[in-house]
């Protein structure tokens, strides 16, 4: 984690359903791991009006109000690729950090791609759940995040708000590399 060629963020979004282009990215929240006081947060305007009623529910988010609040998903994703840039420079590189990676970077890169032509991040996603599962050799159904949360005692806690969860994720994913964890 101390490599200067590699910069590691830790991203979470909320979205409007289970797959991108079908349903909205909603929201964006990142953070730098390791100086997690350095964040990004928007909110997008909805592509469509597709949307899951369960990941409304567990976001709070509406469609209604971020049609009229949010930002044109250019406009953020051009912001995002702007604060991503303060981030990185020269030979270093960006590194997606999430936790269950593939949901977030798949919104996260379809959203790069369609709206700016292109990903900062490239074409991978450093996963939280799989690095704890190899860490540890638990079992996949133990990866989640109140399980690996007992184990590493985090301070923050995840609430479905994308800003407060990257940081909590930044915290999940420094004690799970930090910890010199037993194979169970």
């Amino acid at each position: 984690m101390t490599d200067s060629l590699e910069v590691f963020v830790s991203v979470d979004v909320e979205a409007a359903g289970p797959v991108p282009g079908e349903y909205s990215l909603l929201s964006i929240g990142a953070c730098s791991v390791l100086h997690p006081e350095d964040t990004f947060a928007c909110e997008l305007k909805p592509i469509n009006g597709n949307f899951d009623p369960k990941a409304l529910e567990v976001s709070g988010l509406s469609l209604g109000q971020l049609e009229r609040t949010g930002l044109p998903p250019v406009d953020a994703m051009r912001s995002f690729a702007d604060w991503l840039g303060t981030l990185a420079s020269g030979e270093q590189s960006l590194v997606f950090v999430g936790f269950n990676a593939p949901f977030d970077w798949s919104f996260v890169n379809y959203y790069f791609h369609r709206f700016l032509g292109g990903n900062p991040f490239g074409f991978t996603a450093l996963d939280i759940k799989a690095l704890y599962m190899g860490a540890t050799g638990c079992t996949w159904g133990d990866t989640r995040s109140s399980k690996i949360a007992a184990d590493v005692k985090p301070t923050l806690e995840g609430t479905h708000n994308a800003l407060q969860d990257a940081c909590y994720q930044a915290e999940l994913f420094c004690l799970v590399r930090g910890q010199k964890l037993q194979v169970r």
